[in-house]
């Protein structure tokens, strides 16, 4: 179920670009929504279930996470919070953005691998879900083939359950749980802040996405 769970997102994003076609408005306050329950399970589940042990070390790997994204965001130019650009798709299959999202997800996946935790489930279900309509979107709008687009988007899709996969498969990985859901942390941190504080154009105060933000935190401290 924790895989299906992970490729839902990517399957209903492209079913979305197919039939609905959001426009850009939906699509900003939900990415909104998505920044504001990521940082909530981060800071209100993830955080404490890391220091409980009281291992202060951790706060190194959580700025490895940070690190790490940044150099991920590097290559995609900020896919993971809503950047893709026309251009960035021309004949070519745009290998530096498809390697960057992959490796993101192949990231996310992995601590569920060795602990089934539902609240960071729905915060990647939540969060994959605006970056494969996005992708999706520029895909589809691209001169790629139909076969590229397929690919593309199917490895997306299957990069999160691999990791979860790989790291449930290899007992090894497991004695290192606390450290990857550090770095996971520190992913979370850089990707839910760059969410919001890019939420507001010409940062101007906007009333909508103002109330999906306070929504999503209420919805990720309620636990639903």
């Amino acid at each position: 179920m924790i895989y299906i769970s992970l490729i839902l997102p990517v399957l209903i994003g492209f079913l979305l670009i197919q039939f609905i076609k959001p426009n850009s408005k939906h699509l900003q306050l939900l990415l909104s929504f998505s920044g504001a329950y990521l940082l909530s399970v981060t800071v209100l589940h993830l955080l404490p279930e890391v220091f409980s042990k009281g291992e202060e070390y951790m706060g190194l790997f959580i700025l490895l996470g940070i690190v790490i994204q940044t150099g991920l965001e590097y290559l995609s130019k900020g896919a993971e919070h809503g950047h893709v650009h026309g251009n960035d798709f021309e004949s070519n299959i745009p290998w530096l953005l498809v390697i960057s999202l992959s490796l993101h997800a192949f990231l996310e996946g992995m601590p569920l691998g060795i602990d089934e935790n539902l609240n960071l489930l729905y915060a990647i279900m939540i969060h994959k879900l605006p970056v494969a309509i996005i992708l999706a979107f520029f895909l589809k709008k691209s001169s790629l083939s139909a076969m590229q687009v397929f690919l593309i988007l199917f490895l997306f899709a299957i990069m999160s359950p691999l990791g979860s996969w790989i790291s449930n498969s290899f007992p090894y990985v497991h004695q290192f749980a606390d450290q990857i859901n550090a770095i996971i942390i520190g992913v979370f941190l850089h990707i839910s802040t760059a969410i919001l504080f890019e939420s507001s154009e010409n940062h101007k105060f906007n009333l909508k996405k103002f109330i999906v933000i306070l929504i999503g935190f209420t919805v990720a401290f309620l636990g639903v």
